[in-house]
């Protein structure tokens, strides 16, 4: 299987799984349905970020894209540098946070002819957490552009300091996530309820949201399996890359039936390939973890150094995060179980000291050799956590690397450069 260069200095990833492409179809026919659905016949639809309760819209069949996907698709298309021009010819500043304002750039730049899918069409609301300085401001004015309706929801601190959440969050998470947290959200899902029913003219069930939150029970618990066979088996059955889109590619749809039976499809499909002893590199010596969102403008840089060096990524937080992030007892409160999976999503991959004590669990757990830390230059919620993560790392006797460089901005970022800073990094260490 070769590697297809990119436009960019990016290279495409290697696919070696069936279900990588049948998710990769999937989410295709998704965007063609959406505008459809949303273009010609007048249905709602709503632009979200990633931290927020979709399972709300899920439930009230409200199709929605989520900011960080979003963001995503228009890096892979190496479109992210353009409209980056276009948000400073505008005056905005330069330093703004590039994950959570691509999209607005994308609708600033107002281009049909370039913008994936011809553009979005005008969401009914979007939504997000307040989780930083900047969220409110990329928020309300992508809702003043499109015409919609910015709906906020708070990130309330978080008290309690379980450095190992993870051990208790699946049945214990009203304890975990704190009480008053959680019945905040739910006051404020409740409002958010009232607004889609008032737009959209459809009503909630409480019902419906108890089944789909038993399908996503299900389906996590599918991934969470593939990924602890993942985590035990040597050498590494799949590359990181096709980790992170079939994992995500499902959680954007999570509790659907289609998302179900993909989990499911997948972990089979690992355990397939760890029964044939197959590996994601001809030869397995290095286990390195990924810390940070996925570099989506150059997935091939993920396998660049399996075959030269057997230096595999094993590890990034999209699949480990399905058990103790997604499963929960629901005991007959759906709304409570919801909150308590929403309300730290954020905090757990980025603040200390929960990021970093989980991370140093999943490293031991995953046999990790090394680990490299993505650190975007321009989002402070990212550099504050895997600082410390990096350090907590270290102490734990794991070699930490930190690139400076943006998940979806490719100005700074050369595939060559980037992938000869890894080699010399392990050459270092003793690893290569």
């Amino acid at each position: 299987m070769s590697i297809e260069t990119s436009p960019a200095t990016g290279q495409r990833s290697r696919k070696t799984l069936a279900c990588t492409a049948l998710a990769n179809a999937y989410q295709k026919q998704f965007g063609q349905q959406l505008r459809r659905r949303v273009v010609e016949e007048g249905e709602p639809f709503a632009i979200v970020q990633a931290d927020t309760p979709h399972e709300i819209f899920h439930a009230m069949d409200i199709p929605i894209i989520a900011n960080q996907w979003w963001s995503a698709y228009i890096s892979a298309k190496q479109l992210s540098a353009r409209y980056f021009q276009v948000m400073a010819e505008l005056g905005y500043p330069e330093n703004s946070c590039k994950y959570c304002s691509l999209g607005l750039a994308c609708t600033l730049a107002n281009d049909p002819g370039s913008a994936p899918w011809g553009g979005l069409p005008t969401p009914t609301v979007m939504v997000a957490r307040l989780t930083c300085d900047c969220i409110q401001h990329v928020f309300q004015q992508w809702a003043d552009a499109t015409g919609s309706v910015f709906f906020p929801m708070e990130a309330p601190a978080w008290e309690h300091k379980d450095v190992e959440w993870f051990r208790h969050s699946n049945d214990e998470w009203e304890q975990v996530f704190e009480p008053r947290r959680i019945g905040m959200l739910v006051d404020e899902m409740h409002d958010l309820i009232v607004l889609l029913e008032q737009r959209t003219g459809r009503r909630f069930r409480i019902e419906r949201l108890a089944e789909l939150m038993e399908r996503i029970n299900e389906q996590e618990g599918y991934l969470w399996a593939a990924n602890k066979a993942l985590a035990a088996a040597r050498p590494c059955p799949v590359s990181i890359g096709e980790q992170m889109s079939n994992t995500m590619v499902a959680q954007w749809h999570r509790g659907s039936d289609w998302a179900v039976a993909h989990a499911r499809r997948f972990r089979d499909e690992v355990l397939e390939r760890i029964a044939a002893g197959a590996g994601a590199a001809s030869r397995e010596s290095v286990r390195l973890m990924w810390i940070g969102a996925g570099v989506w403008h150059d997935p091939g840089f993920y396998q660049a150094l399996e075959e030269r060096l057997g230096a595999v990524f094993v590890w990034s937080m999209y699949m480990p995060f399905s058990g103790p992030q997604y499963i929960r007892a629901i005991r007959g409160r759906p709304l409570e179980a919801l909150a308590s999976r929403i309300c730290s999503m954020n905090e757990v991959l980025h603040l200390p000291p929960w990021m970093n004590e989980w991370m140093v669990s999943e490293a031991r757990r995953s046999g990790i050799d090394a680990a490299i830390v993505l650190l975007p230059p321009d989002n402070r919620l990212s550099q504050s956590g895997t600082k410390l993560t990096a350090e907590s790392l270290r102490r734990a006797g794991v070699p930490v690397l930190m690139i400076d460089g943006d998940m979806v901005d490719a100005r700074n970022w050369n595939h060559a450069r980037m992938v000869e800073l890894v080699r010399d990094f392990l050459g270092r260490e003793g690893l290569a």
